[in-house]
């Protein structure tokens, strides 16, 4: 490595001169003497970069760095029963390389023999590395097809409601969110943009690939000085930033399809919808009119009928559907509101608003799934198809809905409904991850845990002891993107950046590709997994395959030792926004969307068709099971949303995330007359209950909640306490979220349905 710390003489340093490393919350500029990080300082394309880098400095070489291959004792010790029990709890003993390949491929082959392959859970969910080729879960993907495959996960945490659904009603979400409508187009010709879940700066930090330049503030800022008006709709004001200026209407949490249906309603009654569009580029929408008129159950959705459900005056609602019919409207569905019961309403609801309005497809309207939920959610770039490492083909065609774990280790052998399938759940036998923490993301984590102990093997690869590592029999210890070159290059994100290695991993770590390449030579695959390549070659092979996608989009990039002389590119926006549905608008027949009826389905059959008593053929208002409409007088609807000292659970253990604690404790927030109700006060620790469990906090005092709320970010590593199993010490609030399916349709996470009791508590 080269010293990156010099200066001549006096001279202050010359940053832009530092080498480059990126993360999916931002890209910097490294200070390193060749071994140890000095300094990150942000990139100077960045016009509002994030903190969150800073969160690895005392924790590369910490106490919670695994710098060895480690076994669970406890799997040493029993052969056969293997002391599953004593997963999360147990000594680890650390091992040679040669010894823990050889216990790797013993299991794996007996595994194989003995259950077959789908068995085998790779379930392993993203956000690892930001690097192209440093991507955990496909190197693992790719070492398990060549030996026979294994059992995947489908959809995202994220918005696994908002996929599926999509799918049946748009063509699929990816789709979309390829196409969306971008931030110049809003800067330029929207006059009112509506947020449904708000547009939350905390989400804006990270994009999937690499983040090279911060977009959300900016470009909402742009929009507000040139006269777009913002309404957030969001029981926390605060998921606007001030200088929006925004209306803020506060439902209650769960009730936007009601309040969503009722603007439906008015603009229906009041002849306000454009009956030529419906009529043009949708189906179904007679079917759907029924629904909101009464016709089919007797129960108009008025401003009136939303109103006693949301808590949401009628007046701001017929108020608010003849300002969008008025005005050049943006709709924006937070991916947030996918994760609740019947999450695949939401997104259903926003597109049906957005095709009575008719502004799909104009400049500045229509409705955009997620703007702020990541940086790249409006971006001004093409998307570009950059190569990945092959992972090969998987010969097993068994799959879960990725929030569906506990469900598949408790039931072996059952059956489910799924997307109009049925499923069977296979006998998982072993559990292989590398590149995400279930023990963050899942929900109802002491159910997880309890499941958790169901396989007979449970293998990890981290760099530090998150609660999965804790909870797995073997761990392998992997490097973290500060300790390798790679390039990052997002699918829309701009800029594609080589970075370097600017820090030196402990002795025995191997980065994912080498850990997997020492397992392919003991199982007698190593070329066939490296194909000759080692890692600079790889990355030299995959940036020409980008390079060659590119240029068929008329998009020139640098070759690869220009990209590593020059260290970042940019590729150039085009020189027109883009306009979601702008071509589909302009010639339905001749640019269809990928519906069955290359239509916007606001009627699917298909979906009716599967019978889901969950999930009708149009979108439906159906009463959560949990909420603030059938609650106890002493419970409160937890929010449990995005953290904005790190991405998830990334480094919880570093000094951002830490200095945001208040006395070792996480922040809960709580609306002051709530607290006083409890006779809870600022800065009393408390503890937050339900019969799932319990977690501890510390309040913060904040009038920018609507009463009934309560507000405390995901992310805290999962801490079990000794003497109370059910209650997490470092405050993961998915201990009390609920592990329910949003319905058959989709089979999503439901982290927002949640209700809880907190109370004030000794401890810490």
């Amino acid at each position: 490595m080269t010293d990156h710390t010099k200066t001549d003489g006096n001279r202050p340093m010359d940053k832009t001169d530092l080498p480059l490393t990126a993360m999916h919350w931002g890209t910097y500029r490294a200070e390193s003497d060749g071994k140890t990080l000095r300094a990150l300082h942000p990139f100077e394309e960045d016009v509002d970069p994030s903190n969150i880098g800073q969160g690895f400095f005392g924790v590369l070489d910490g106490p919670t760095r695994v710098t060895a291959p480690m076994v669970r004792k406890g799997w040493l010790e029993d052969p056969d029963g293997r002391n599953r029990d004593r997963r999360g709890s147990d000594a680890f003993v650390a091992v040679s390389w040669d010894e823990v390949e050889g216990l790797i491929a013993d299991e794996l082959t007996r595994v194989r023999r003995d259950f077959g392959n789908e068995a085998i859970y790779a379930g392993s969910y993203g956000w690892a590395s930001a690097g192209r080729f440093h991507h955990a879960q496909g190197h693992l993907r790719r070492f398990l097809n060549l030996n026979g495959g294994f059992t995947r996960s489908v959809n995202t945490y994220s918005l696994a409601a908002g996929e599926v659904i999509c799918e049946h009603v748009i063509g699929g979400f990816w789709v979309a969110a390829a196409d969306t409508t971008d931030w110049q187009s809003i800067v330029e010709h929207t006059e009112l943009f509506v947020a449904f879940g708000g547009l939350p700066l905390r989400n804006g930090q990270i994009s999937q690939g690499g983040t090279g330049r911060h977009r959300q503030r900016e470009a909402m800022l742009n929009a507000r000085a040139n006269g777009v008006e913002f309404v957030s709709i969001s029981p926390l004001r605060d998921d606007a930033i001030d200088a929006l200026s925004a209306q803020w209407i506060a439902p209650r949490p769960s009730s936007d399809v009601a309040m969503i249906l009722a603007l439906c309603h008015c603009l229906l009654d009041e002849g306000l919808h454009d009956a030529d569009f419906l009529a043009r580029y949708t189906v179904g929408f007679e079917r759907f009119a029924d629904y909101l008129t009464g016709k089919t159950d007797g129960v108009a959705k008025t401003a009136a009928w939303a109103a006693a459900i949301c808590e949401v005056e009628a007046s701001a609602i017929v108020d608010l559907a003849r300002r969008m019919h008025r005005q050049r409207t943006m709709i924006s569905a937070s991916w947030s509101l996918t994760r609740q019961d019947h999450g695949e309403q939401p997104f259903w609801a926003t597109i049906t608003l957005a095709a009575m309005l008719g502004q799909i497809g104009l400049p500045g309207g229509g409705f955009g799934l997620g703007y702020s939920a990541v940086n790249s959610m409006g971006l001004e770039n093409r998307s570009l198809a950059h190569a990945a490492m092959p992972q090969g083909t998987n010969p097993v065609e068994t799959y879960i809905p990725v929030a569906r774990i506990s469900d598949m280790l408790e039931n072996p052998g059952a059956e489910y409904a799924y997307n109009g399938r049925t499923l069977t759940y296979p006998d998982t036998r072993m559990i292989w991850w590398a590149g995400g923490n279930p023990f963050h993301h899942h929900q109802d984590l002491n159910r997880l845990r309890q499941a958790w102990t169901a396989p007979d093997t449970v293998i990890v690869n981290d760099w530090c002891w998150t609660a999965t590592a804790r909870h797995a029999d073997i761990v392998l210890p992997c490097t973290n993107p500060l300790e390798r070159r790679d390039v990052s290059m997002g699918g829309r994100d701009p800029y594609i950046v080589a970075m370097e290695a600017v820090s030196a991993p402990p002795p025995l770590a191997r980065d994912d590709y080498e850990i997997f390449r020492g397992l392919a030579r003991r199982m007698g695959q190593e070329e066939a997994f490296t194909e000759g390549r080692d890692a600079e070659a790889w990355q030299r092979h995959l940036y020409a395959l980008s390079c060659q996608r590119a240029a068929g989009e008329g998009v020139t990039l640098p070759d690869y030792d220009t990209l590593r002389e020059r260290r970042w590119h940019k590729v150039e926006a085009p020189a027109e926004p883009n306009v979601m549905f702008q071509r589909f608008r302009a010639d339905p027949e001749a640019h269809p969307i990928p519906t069955r009826s290359g239509k916007i389905e606001i009627w699917s059959a298909e979906i009716a068709g599967f019978g889901y008593d969950d999930c009708p053929g149009h979108v439906t208002w159906m009463e959560p099971y949990e909420w603030l409409g059938d609650a106890a007088a002493d419970e409160l609807h937890l929010i449990s949303n995005q953290p904005h000292t790190k991405l998830h659970s990334q480094l919880d253990q570093g000094p951002v995330s830490q200095g945001a604690k208040r006395g070792g404790l996480e922040r809960v927030r709580l609306n002051p007359a709530d607290a006083a109700a409890r006779d809870i006060s600022e800065g009393d620790a408390v503890e937050l209950f339900n019969a799932r469990g319990a977690c501890l906090a510390r309040v913060v005092l904040d009038d920018a909640l609507r009463r009934g709320v309560v507000q405390m970010a995901t992310g805290a590593w999962f801490k079990p306490s000794p003497e109370r199993p059910e209650l997490c010490l470092n405050g993961n609030p998915n201990v009390l979220t609920a592990d329910r399916g949003t319905s058959k349709l989709a089979q999503g996470p439901t982290a927002h349905t949640c209700l809880v009791r907190i109370r004030k508590t000794a401890q810490r």
